[in-house]
């Protein structure tokens, strides 16, 4: 196995986008104020194209299906040489893990009362293609989808969807050439996801057009919050939660974070993080599953508030089936590194019902780890 001290850089911690170890993307992250901050922000930010070009290696080498990857990527897809790629293996075998519990557990709350109207928001969507994949899986629904990002990452996100057709037919009416995009089913918020976190009166919480109040809402984030203090994500959070959606509205978060930063793997890849001016104030506030579970239910999602690492997840969520034609893409033999780089990273759900018990129905037989 790698020694801890050979662990690879941000580049390829980085991994796949939407299914990918550190992905990322461009986002209302970090410290405000300062050229420094400025600096932590454009390191985040720049990431996003390293991370879509990542993704589409991904879905080439057969871990994902994703029909849209390559329409967001703006770098030609390389073949890797074989020796990258077995380095890239267990980045890949991540991200597939990452990518197949996200599916999983929104999956399971659309076909709660498939009949019923959902909301999905995703926080530092960056160029995440989930909207128009749940398109295809599930015409019928009925679905408001929202992102939020940084304006320089969803202009040409929205350019990109006016150049390729079969992005732009999935659309209610076309984008125009602006960083924001509204319409009943698919919104993209130009924003910085600090703007919600301290509200004045000089600067009150900014608008987010179509988001509905009163529907079930999934709030989505990967790799995202996590570059953020702890306590504006609390005031984050507290936005969704008790001003863009009423008090009974049922409500959901899902995070994707790493965790255990004490570890000689842990420190290491905080180290490789902060060589490249990134940091990661929340992993060391919540560096547990059980501190993950304990700022689910501060956060206020007193019905539910569980955790699991993607190690737990490869081997209680996947199949045999699945997990076997994924063995055999490519062979791997890192198995003790694959499971070390799987546990260091978690999902973590929390919900309240509301005025419906539909999340505590929709994850009633997913399993968390003990």
């Amino acid at each position: 196995m790698t020694s801890s001290n050979h662990i690879p850089n941000l580049r390829t911690l980085l991994g796949p986008g939407r299914g990918g170890g550190l992905r990322g993307r461009g986002r209302g992250r970090g410290a405000p104020g300062g050229a420094s901050d400025q600096a932590r922000d454009d390191a985040v930010k720049g990431t996003d194209q390293d991370a879509a070009g990542s993704r589409v290696s991904c879905v080439e080498l057969g871990y994902l299906h994703d029909p849209y990857a390559r329409l967001f990527a703006t770098q030609p897809s390389t073949r890797r040489l074989p020796l990258l790629n077995r380095g890239m293996l267990r980045w890949s075998t991540g991200s597939y893990v990452r990518t197949s519990a996200i599916d999983l557990l929104v999956a399971k709350f659309l076909l709660a009362d498939a009949s019923a109207a959902k909301q999905i928001v995703s926080l530092g969507a960056g160029t995440d293609t989930r909207f128009f994949r749940l398109l295809d899986a599930y015409p019928d629904l009925r679905l408001v989808y929202h992102e939020i990002d940084f304006p320089t990452n969803t202009l040409p996100k929205i350019a990109c969807i006016q150049r390729h057709a079969a992005l732009r037919r999935k659309l209610l009416h076309p984008p125009t050439t602006s960083a924001s995009y509204y319409s009943a089913t698919y919104n993209i918020h130009a924003l910085d996801l600090r703007s919600l976190a301290a509200p004045s009166e000089d600067a009150p919480l900014p608008e987010l057009p179509n988001l509905d109040p009163t529907i079930p809402t999934l709030i989505l984030s990967e790799m995202c919050l996590v570059y953020l203090q702890p306590q504006t994500v609390q005031s984050i959070v507290s936005a969704f939660t008790t001003h863009y959606l009423q008090p009974t509205t049922p409500t959901s978060i899902v995070l994707y974070e790493p965790i255990l930063p004490h570890d000689a793997f842990g420190r290491t890849m905080i180290s490789n993080l902060q060589t490249r001016n990134i940091h990661l104030p929340t992993l060391t506030t919540y560096p547990e599953l059980g501190d993950q579970r304990a700022r689910l239910s501060g956060y206020g999602f007193k019905d539910g508030a569980k955790a699991a690492d993607t190690d737990f997840i490869w081997k209680q969520w996947i199949s045999e089936e699945e997990k076997e034609r994924v063995a055999g893409l490519e062979m791997l033999d890192e198995l003790e590194e694959l499971e070390l780089l799987l546990r260091h990273y978690c999902f973590a759900w929390g919900w309240r019902d509301g005025d419906s018990d539909v999340f505590s129905r929709a994850w009633a037989d997913v399993r968390e780890q003990t």
